[in-house]
């Protein structure tokens, strides 16, 4: 089966006050479509550092990332954007809701985006199956972390994107909010098919990946295959 995700070479460095700091150094790996992926390591590791580039979010100094067969570096910022409005859901440790739009909002704003029809209906239903039916017009504030995470989880999910990227996740949540997250996430991705590359330092969330690589000193190594969760 071809790989939807194909990194070569990556090398990710930025100047400090002693020099070149080496982030990323040399990372190959790649994913097939349906797979999940857990990427671990030590914090400092460089594991947001790969996640943000995969993404497109950050630049590599060196090498190349291949999504879906395109080679997301060849394209200049825009069409990077434009790459991951059509092809991503990223979910961060942080939730990243906009707070002055409402939970359906922020849930719609993808579609409005790509230009899609019937926003706020595909809206709501999304966020009924992530169980938040009742709290469509809260702004964030008004939301626990847990609502947030959820709402964010919808936002992810609600276009159905062959890639969906997830930093550290539940990081922000107490345990049991973010088992439920993640038990959420599992099933949303097992129902709608995407590829999976989840960053955690938490073992027993990686445990339910298919596949686990290690970051260590911003190189990969350890790689287990296991049966998806």
């Amino acid at each position: 089966m071809q790989s939807i995700i194909e990194v070569r070479g990556l090398g990710k460095r930025v100047a400090d006050a002693t020099g070149e700091l080496t982030i990323l150094d040399d990372v190959n790996f790649s994913a097939r479509a349906g797979e999940t992926l857990a990427i671990v390591g030590a914090s400092g590791s460089g594991k947001s550092t790969l996640l943000g580039i995969l993404a497109g979010l950050d630049t590599p100094s060196s090498g190349t990332v291949r999504l879906d067969g395109s080679d997301i570096f060849a394209l200049d910022e825009d069409g990077r954007a434009v790459f991951r409005q059509a092809k991503l859901g990223f979910v961060f440790q942080s939730f990243q809701l906009l707070p002055h739009l409402t939970a359906v909002e922020n849930v719609m704003l993808p579609m409005e985006l790509r230009g899609e029809g019937h926003a706020r209906a595909k809206a709501e239903a999304m966020l009924e199956r992530v169980g938040l039916s009742t709290r469509l017009r809260h702004y964030p504030k008004y939301l626990s972390g847990g609502e947030q995470q959820r709402v964010a989880l919808a936002r992810a999910f609600v276009t159905e994107p062959p890639l969906l990227f997830a930093d550290e996740p539940t990081g922000s949540l107490d345990a049991a909010t973010g088992e439920a997250v993640m038990q959420l996430m599992f099933t949303l991705n097992r129902e709608r098919g995407s590829t999976l590359v989840l960053v955690t330092h938490d073992s027993k969330i990686a445990a339910r990946c298919g596949r686990t690589v290690t970051m260590a000193a911003g190189r990969l190594s350890g790689q287990l295959a296991r049966e998806a969760a």
